[in-house]
């Protein structure tokens, strides 16, 4: 996904000073890693609060895809402890966002351009790559700032609930500090997320043309449609990159 800018949920949390290496090797091998326990119980709070405060999609066949595709590529991932959840969020705005732990948000208007299991595959697989890399655990270490009171974990771009979010945390005397991820990471969640379709039997160059589509919503719709490219790699260049990585995410591909 991420596309990006979650309703703002505070998370209190310590903030270390640490980079992680890439959890993804020039061959193409995935290193799995867990997060602190700390953060997935947070991120399960956070989740919990999201449903709570916002409204969720009643389209049965949106979920039975969501369930359906989620059920395949969780099969092929080995993480110890994950919680895995996937709901989807009623916002037309085209987006997802995850969690530490598992927890992964899917809006309705997604649905307009993944068009398909495999469309939808790579939306979930590119979240879950990254949980499954630690990219949000990572991000809170590299915050400058000491003693956060709070930090906002995944984003959902432009969600209309937003401000009324964060002004409920703010009267409860939380901060919300938005957290995106780097585009390096965002590329390799791309990379990794193409490894793991290809495992769970989805042809990974679907997961281009998925971008392509994506990248024409947002060019349809000029700077409104491109918000997420504030943080998120160029479209050009998240395809381009995928293009090259196609044929080490081919090697795992068993139709």
């Amino acid at each position: 996904m991420n596309f990006r800018r979650i309703l703002p949920l505070a998370l209190p949390l310590a903030i270390l000073s640490c980079a992680a290496p890439s959890a993804l090797g020039p061959d193409g091998s995935v290193q799995i890693r867990q997060s602190s326990p700390s953060l997935v119980t947070e991120g399960a709070t956070a989740f919990r609060t999201l449903k709570n405060q916002n409204r969720l999609s009643t389209n049965d066949a949106y979920r039975d895809q969501v369930n359906r595709v989620a059920a395949r590529l969780t099969r092929v991932i080995d993480l110890p402890g994950a919680q895995w959840e996937f709901v989807v969020f009623e916002d037309a705005t085209p987006n997802a966002f995850a969690l530490p732990g598992g927890k992964v948000g899917i809006n309705s208007g997604l649905f307009q351009i993944t068009r398909n299991d495999a469309g939808l595959a790579t939306v979930l697989a590119h979240e879950i790559a990254h949980v499954t890399s630690n990219h949000a655990d990572a991000r809170i270490r590299n915050q400058s700032t000491i003693g956060l009171g709070a930090a906002v974990l995944g984003s959902v771009l432009g969600g209309e609930n937003a401000n009324s979010a964060t002004e409920l945390l703010s009267s409860a005397g939380n901060i919300a500090f938005g957290l995106t991820f780097s585009r390096s990471q965002e590329l390799e969640a791309d990379r990794i997320g193409t490894i793991f379709m290809a495992r769970a039997g989805y042809d990974p160059a679907e997961a281009i043309a998925m971008w392509q589509r994506f990248a024409y919503y947002n060019n349809a719709r000029g700077s409104q449609g491109a918000e997420f490219l504030r943080t998120h790699p160029l479209n050009e260049t998240r395809i381009s990159a995928l293009r090259e990585f196609l044929p080490i995410a081919r090697r795992e591909y068993r139709p």
